[in-house]
């Protein structure tokens, strides 16, 4: 493993911290740059100062997204490989697809629990939509989806019986008025 390129010595500090992230800390492209003269100030931290993010909520916050994203990964991976079994005529069918969902689902949510990192969060959730746009995408285009009225429509079915509730108030209490018992 090297550091980045352009960083400079690679004290300790920055070295523990790059070990901690992996390669996160050296990106390619354009922002490469801005990252390395971040880094850079990165390495001017003195071990006190190094020790106090160490222990910091936000260090102990990206080392646990970083183990959680490499444990769904396996998740992700046997899914996959559960849903190369799958023809295409058979994705948008639940009996078949039910059984690795699920899984997928259950994966991220014990590794979640099991880190106690919360579920759902926004890995998971970006797991379970990339699921949906490689495998599902097609599926309300083959079954037909049964979407919202429309909006006029919505607020009469809503106003209606609303409206409705006090005219049989008016209607029970006027014709309570006589004051006769009915038998």
């Amino acid at each position: 493993m090297a550091l980045c390129r352009g960083t400079g010595s690679g004290r300790l500090p920055l070295l523990l911290l790059w070990a901690a992230l992996g390669s996160e800390l050296c990106p390619t492209g354009a922002a490469a740059q801005g990252a390395n003269e971040s880094l850079a100030g990165l390495q001017n931290w003195t071990m006190a100062e190094f020790a106090q993010f160490y222990n910091s909520s936000l260090f102990s916050r990206m080392v646990l997204e970083h183990h959680y994203l490499e444990l769904v990964e396996l998740c992700w991976s046997n899914f996959t490989h559960w849903m190369m079994n799958v023809t295409r005529v058979q994705l948008c069918e639940w009996r078949i697809i039910s059984r690795p969902y699920s899984y997928l689902q259950y994966c991220l949510e014990s590794f979640a629990d099991q880190l106690k990192y919360g579920y759902p969060n926004s890995i998971a959730e970006a797991y379970i939509f990339e699921s949906h746009h490689l495998y599902f995408l097609n599926c309300t285009q083959e079954h037909p989806v049964f979407l919202d009225p429309p909006e006029d429509m919505l607020l009469a079915l809503i106003f209606a019986p609303i409206c409705l509730i006090p005219f049989l108030v008016t209607l029970v209490v006027w014709r309570s008025k006589d004051g006769k018992t009915q038998s």
